[in-house]
C-alpha cells in the first residue's frame, strides 16, 4: 500500500496547504457553509484544520508515524463530513431526491478517506488479524456505497458535471459524463460483491487519475486565484490515494486467502 499512502500524504498536505493560503474551507469539499455564511471563527479554524492536515499528511508516509497520521486524516475527514450533514435536509427540501444523492455522496467523498484510515492505522494487511474479516466489510460497504452514489450524483445532474470535461473530448461532454457515472456505479457495484474488486478498485483509481489530468488539473491553469480549483485538485488526488490504498488491500488480502487455500489443500500422490 506505500504508493498509495504516499499519494494520500501528499494529497493531504496539499489540501491543508490550500485551506492555509486562503485561510477559509474549500467550498466544494469542505462546505463549512452548510451551517451557515457567518460561522464563529472560520478562518482561525480553517487554517487550525490546515495544519492538521499537513502533519497528518506528512506522519502517515513514516514508519513511526504512519498510525499518527491515519488517527489526525481520519478524525479531520469525519469532520468534513459533519460539514455536508445539513444538506440532506436543506439540498433534498430544494432539490428533492437528487439534492440527497448529491448531499449522500458528499458525505461518501469523506468516508471513503476514513475507511482507508482506518485500514492503514489497523494494519490490515497483517495476517490473522482478527478484526480483519470486520474491516474489510465495513471498508467494502463505504467504498461500495459511496462510490455509487458518486455515480448516481453524475448521471442525475449531467448538466452541472459536464463543463468539467475539456470541450476537444469526442464525441460530446454530456456522453462522458454518462459514461463516468455508469463506470462509478460498476466500481461500486464490483467492490461491494467481491467479484472483480481488486480490478474494479484500481480501474476506479485510473479513473480519476484520467480526471485528475484532463479535467482537474486544467482548472489551476484558468482559474490560478480560486480556491476551489486547487482544492478540487488536492482533493481528487486524496480519492486517488484512498482508492490505490484499497486496491493494494483486497490484493493483499486475495494472495494470502490463495496462499492459505494451497496450503490447506490436500496433496495429491
Amino acid at each position: 500500500m506505500k504508493i498509495g499512502v504516499y499519494v494520500l500524504g501528499v494529497a493531504a498536505i496539499a489540501t491543508g496547504i490550500v485551506d492555509l493560503v486562503w485561510g477559509d474551507f474549500e467550498r466544494a469539499h469542505q462546505p463549512i457553509q452548510a451551517w451557515g455564511d457567518n460561522v464563529s471563527g472560520r478562518g482561525p479554524f480553517a487554517d487550525a484544520v490546515g495544519i492538521v492536515l499537513v502533519i497528518g499528511g506528512a506522519a502517515i508516509m513514516l514508519r513511526r508515524s504512519t498510525q499518527v497520521g491515519a488517527v489526525l486524516l481520519g478524525v479531520t475527514y469525519f469532520l468534513f463530513a459533519i460539514f455536508w450533514a445539513p444538506r440532506l435536509y436543506w439540498a433534498t427540501a430544494i432539490l428533492g431526491w437528487r439534492g440527497t444523492i448529491g448531499a449522500i455522496g458528499g458525505i461518501g467523498q469523506q468516508a471513503i478517506v476514513i475507511a482507508v484510515a482506518a485500514i492503514i492505522y489497523a494494519g490490515a494487511a497483517v495476517p490473522g488479524a482478527p478484526w480483519a474479516p470486520r474491516t474489510t466489510r465495513i471498508t467494502r460497504w463505504v467504498f461500495g456505497v459511496s462510490t455509487i452514489f458518486f455515480g448516481l450524483a453524475h448521471l442525475t445532474s449531467v448538466e452541472s458535471a459536464a463543463p468539467l470535461v475539456p470541450k476537444w473530448i469526442p464525441p460530446s461532454a454530456d456522453f462522458w459524463v454518462i459514461v463516468t457515472g455508469l463506470a462509478f456505479v460498476a466500481a461500486g457495484i464490483g467492490i461491494l460483491s467481491g467479484m472483480l474488486d481488486v480490478l474494479a478498485a484500481r480501474l476506479l483509481t485510473l479513473m480519476l487519475l484520467i480526471f485528475s489530468a484532463l479535467a482537474l488539473l486544467p482548472l489551476i491553469f484558468a482559474y490560478p486565484h480560486h480556491e476551489t480549483a486547487w482544492g478540487g485538485n488536492a482533493y481528487n488526488l486524496v480519492a486517488v490515494g484512498a482508492a490505490w490504498v484499497l486496491a493494494d488491500w483486497l490484493s493483499s488480502r486475495r494472495r494470502r486467502e490463495l496462499g492459505l487455500q494451497a496450503r490447506h489443500a490436500p496433496s495429491i500422490g
